[in-house]
């Protein structure tokens, strides 16, 4: 069986868009796929109407550290960095210059509203902390797409509600796109512009969540 098969969706700019399933109905593929981690056997994978599929790994690379910023459910900070470190990482990465990397992470934490935690490492953080942090992570690139797998996956509801909130102020305010894998059919109908069922790999039902 094909993780996923046949699928076929369009997602619109500045879309938030959730995609739900149960485990193993191929929601977390699509979403490598669309971060360019996993290579389809067939068929294409456009963002800013360039194929992933024809890719190289360099020019795939940089579709990771350009186009698209990943947060995941197990925040996957690098303990012995401060989170001021881990926020910079993708930049050193990218090798942006050097002199424009602190506003650009200072941007970021902004954002999530983690300043006064800078110099503070993962251990040192609550697990909403550490997602906002992963979060101010995958923004420092200003990315043009944000690829969220269960970023609530891990947390309280009350915490939760804050992430999918801070997700929701993003997709407003910065004119971001999402594209966020739950199983959490209240939440997304919350937060989401539009719900994507899957199950067993395929597309079961393609339509419009509730704006909160």
């Amino acid at each position: 069986m094909r993780a996923v098969d046949d699928v076929s969706i369009t997602v619109r700019e500045r879309e938030f868009v959730a995609l739900l399933g149960s485990s193993g109905s191929g929601k977390s593929t699509l979403l490598n796929l669309l971060a360019g981690l996993d290579r389809p056997t067939s068929g294409a994978i456009y963002a800013h109407d360039k194929d992933l599929a024809d890719m190289d790994s360099r020019q795939l690379a940089h579709h990771r550290s350009h186009t698209v910023g990943m947060v995941f459910q197990a925040f996957n900070l690098l303990p012995r960095m401060t989170l001021e470190e881990n926020v910079e990482l993708p930049l050193r990465l990218a090798e942006v210059d050097r002199a424009e990397r602190p506003a650009r992470v200072r941007e970021a934490v902004e954002r999530v509203k983690l300043t006064a935690r800078l110099t503070h490492r993962p251990s040192e953080l609550s697990g909403g902390e550490q997602q906002r942090a992963s979060l101010a992570r995958a923004l420092v690139n200003r990315p043009t797409i944000l690829l969220a797998d269960e970023p609530t996956g891990n947390l309280d509801s009350v915490t939760g509600d804050t992430i999918m909130r801070l997700l929701q102020e993003i997709n407003q305010l910065l004119q971001m796109t999402i594209v966020m894998v739950t199983h959490d059919r209240p939440r997304a109908e919350k937060f989401a512009q539009r719900i994507i069922l899957m199950g067993d790999g395929k597309l079961i039902s393609d339509g419009v969540g509730m704006t909160a």
